[in-house]
């Protein structure tokens, strides 16, 4: 795929946190969450933390200026002082975006970006403009966990994003959650109950298959189709498709017809293996395994595709960092999945 990689972030970096999406963290009662976001990043992390011009403005100004976040996310990228963006979090219509975007300023000034769910469409931005972005936490949820970050997903920021070595075995977190605690200040004391993870699961295929990372959240990516940065073919080649859907939950139906276009055009006779993120609350976990049996081995007869179900990524707590573009291997036979390259340059 050949994505440039941004260079990793060192203590005393500083980063910028923008809102693409949704801009809750500017609303009066939830900006005491960003704070606790903010503080773990300089505390927990090292960094100097600062925001872009909207990052702040709340969640009517944020709807309805789609061309201001565009311009903080160029002004993000240009400024050389800034090492990293962080997503705030996700939302719905960061798609809006699109018509401003500079591509070329984001070609020529590779950093990080980092978060998940709706930012799916800013990484499909990076990755037109030929750099790598990481699918990984954002500020208001994974940041500003409840009395502390998860170390899972501490070890894997800390992996992925501060050091240029091999990321290596990526192991199954031995808990999750994704119980909802509304995010009021009388709940900030409350940890959110974890459940004994299960580990990853293999629905199909046999020895090791690698390929670059290539996905995001299926919900989003639905949005994408079609769009300008929607990837060419020889893009999705040889890849490994993360993919893992949202809060929504949505039913069994919906992702047996996206899975369905996916072969449409092509993409799935082409890729070399696919990973697929823990179900939100565990809600569908065996039909969303059905549904991928019945479309790719059963109708599409891609019987040898490997498919690594269960993995700790996207919205179920804790999660890994990806690295887009980034070669990937699923081992079949130990049901292993490995990133085996780094995902950041000196």
């Amino acid at each position: 795929m050949g994505l440039k990689k941004p260079i990793m972030l060192m203590k005393g970096d500083k980063v910028a946190t923008i809102s693409l999406s949704w801009g809750g963290a500017g609303d009066e009662d939830i900006l005491w969450r960003y704070e606790v976001g903010k503080k773990r990043l300089q505390e927990d992390f090292g960094l100097q933390v600062m925001e872009m011009k909207t990052t702040l403005k709340g969640t009517e100004y944020i709807y309805n200026n789609p061309e201001e976040r565009a311009k903080d996310l160029m002004e993000a990228f240009k400024d050389p002082s800034i090492k990293g963006i962080f997503s705030c979090i996700g939302g719905n219509e960061s798609i809006r975006i699109l018509p401003y975007i500079d591509y070329e300023i984001i070609r020529n000034n590779p950093k990080i970006f980092i978060g998940y769910s709706d930012s799916t469409v800013t990484h499909f931005i990076c990755m037109k403009a030929g750099i790598c972005s990481f699918y990984g936490p954002a500020v208001l949820s994974e940041f500003a966990e409840n009395i502390k970050m998860f170390d899972y997903t501490k070890f894997y920021i800390n992996r992925v994003l501060f050091t240029n070595d091999v990321i290596g075995n990526i192991r199954p977190s031995e808990i999750w959650t994704s119980e909802y605690l509304p995010w009021e200040v009388k709940n900030k004391f409350i940890s959110r109950k974890v459940n004994k993870n299960m580990g990853y699961e293999l629905l199909q295929g046999s020895g090791k298959v690698q390929g670059h990372l290539i996905g995001g959240c299926i919900d989003v990516l639905e949005m994408l189709k079609g769009t300008e940065v929607w990837p060419s073919s020889d893009m999705w080649k040889d890849g490994i498709l993360f993919l893992e859907t949202s809060e929504d939950k949505p039913e069994p139906t919906y992702l047996e017809c996206w899975l369905r276009n996916y072969g449409a055009q092509g993409i799935l006779q082409n890729i070399n293996g696919i990973v697929f993120g823990k179900p939100y609350d565990n809600v569908y976990y065996n039909e969303y395994k059905e549904a991928f049996i019945k479309v790719i081995r059963d109708e599409l007869k891609l019987k040898d595709l490997p498919i690594l179900f269960n993995v700790n990524f996207g919205h179920t707590a804790p999660m890994i960092t990806i690295p887009y573009g980034a070669k990937a291997e699923i081992d079949c036979e130990e049901k292993g999945f490995s990133i085996i390259e780094s995902g950041v340059r000196k």
